[in-house]
């Protein structure tokens, strides 16, 4: 069965950290770009990250410098690090692989107080 879990989300004041968590199974994960995206309440979702099979990474512009894509293809697992939150990266969070455009997690909240 092909599937994306994520996890990691929390509650976390301003200028604090979270680490998301998107554990893939049923393709062969390291052959597939993976990106991270956010869905604000009513709002379309957007790219957060990305990152290739190869490793090469690209940000949105809101996140670039506060976040870092990475992948562990030993543990079919893409990480999210999100330093310096702000209240405007509250959301849910998904994973996507290019393995699947209609492949999604479930997702993850990630609330940012002020």
């Amino acid at each position: 069965q092909v599937q994306l879990v994520e996890s990691g989300g929390g509650l976390v004041q301003a200028g604090g950290s979270l680490r998301l968590s998107c554990v893939a199974s049923g393709y062969k994960f390291s052959m597939f770009g993976m990106g991270w995206y956010r869905q604000a309440s009513e709002k379309q979702r957007d790219l957060v990250a990305s990152i290739t099979s190869g490793g090469g990474t690209r940000y949105g512009d809101s996140v670039k410098g506060r976040f870092t894509i990475s992948r562990d293809n030993a543990k079919n697992t893409v990480y999210l690090q999100m330093n310096s939150l702000k209240p405007e990266d509250t959301g849910v969070y998904y994973c996507h692989t290019e393995y699947s455009s209609a492949l999604w997690g479930q997702g993850t909240q990630v609330t940012v107080s002020s």
